[in-house]
């Protein structure tokens, strides 16, 4: 099976280690748990400057709530928007921050999307909670680690938790007749188990298809938004699956803006949160004339896209 994600979106924020240059503060605001010490940029919202870890790090997930918020709490499963900052154990330089790119994080909690340490550390905190994140080697990127990140590291985030939406197992709403024989049908299960997808055996249309199958209640989807899908993908030449969440059991978090498949961004645009989606993607609107991961060239994509939530 092959994974669609990794060619729609930008790597996710936490794989990658843009480096930030040494930063240093005069006062401290010291950890309850033993963590390094803020030193600046103490308020929620603020970007925080860390000290260097002191003595031997942690060897099990540590949790300091530096700011309790009073929003809801965060439980596996939902859409959490974060802005953070992490740093290793023996280091006072970050190896990424979200702060300076002035762009939140979008993740879904316990999803697999982000390193253990960040699903188990999150969950069960409030939104508008400042939390602090000491994380083994073991819950990070372990002996391999990962670009500026060494091997065995232990890794320092402070997070602040912006958002939470929960997310809904399926799409659920008005079943919209699938009257077009030329057309894919989609199932109109409601159960969270992935939707049947026949594909006639005629030619794919030339232009994108963005149709309801389902029709939710939802606000319409933005170019500007972050959503929450559950899909399952073929190429309609061969009738064969390259993708589905369902199969991970994992949903996916897209923003928009840096999705480069050009069909699946447009086709769940104005389309309402809480609906079932056909979607068929001509080649000008997937791959186009280069093979991806196997996708043949100029293949015609169909999808059944589930628009769980935005973010």
């Amino acid at each position: 099976m092959r994974r669609l994600a990794g060619l729609i979106v930008v790597p996710l924020l936490l794989l990658s280690t843009a480096a930030c240059g040494d930063e240093k503060g005069s006062e401290s605001t010291s950890s309850k748990s033993g963590l390094p010490a803020v030193t600046a940029g103490e308020k929620f919202g603020e970007k925080p400057i860390l000290d260097k870890g002191e003595g031997n790090p942690p060897k099990k997930l540590t949790v300091d709530v530096l700011k309790k918020g009073d929003g809801a709490t965060v439980k596996s499963g939902d859409a959490v928007q974060v802005n953070y900052l992490g740093q290793s154990w023996d280091s006072v330089k970050p190896f990424d921050n979200s702060f300076d790119r002035k762009q939140p994080f979008d993740l879904t909690l316990g999803a697999g999307m982000v390193i253990k340490g960040w699903d188990q550390g999150l969950e069960g905190q409030k939104v508008g909670s400042r939390v602090e994140l000491g994380i083994p080697p073991e819950l990070g990127y372990g002996s391999q680690g990962q670009g500026d990140i060494k091997p065995n590291a232990t890794l320092v985030f402070v997070v602040d938790i912006l958002k939470s939406t929960q997310v809904p197992k399926s799409a659920k709403g008005t079943e919209v007749p699938q009257s077009d024989a030329a057309l894919p049908k989609v199932g109109t299960n409601a159960d969270g188990k992935e939707p049947e997808v026949t594909i006639p055996k005629a030619d794919p249309p030339k232009k994108l298809v963005s149709n309801y199958v389902l029709e939710g209640t939802g606000e319409p989807v933005k170019a500007t938004d972050t959503v929450v899908l559950n899909y399952t993908a073929y190429i309609w030449n061969d009738r064969k699956q390259f993708d589905s969440t369902y199969k991970t059991g994992r949903t996916a978090t897209f923003p928009l803006p840096q999705l480069t498949l050009k069909g699946l961004k447009a086709g769940v645009v104005d389309k309402k949160v809480g609906s079932r989606v056909l979607l068929v993607l001509p080649p000008d609107q997937a791959f186009g004339d280069q093979e991806q991961q196997g996708i043949p060239k100029n293949s015609t994509l169909v999808f059944a896209v589930d628009i769980l939530a935005k973010v």
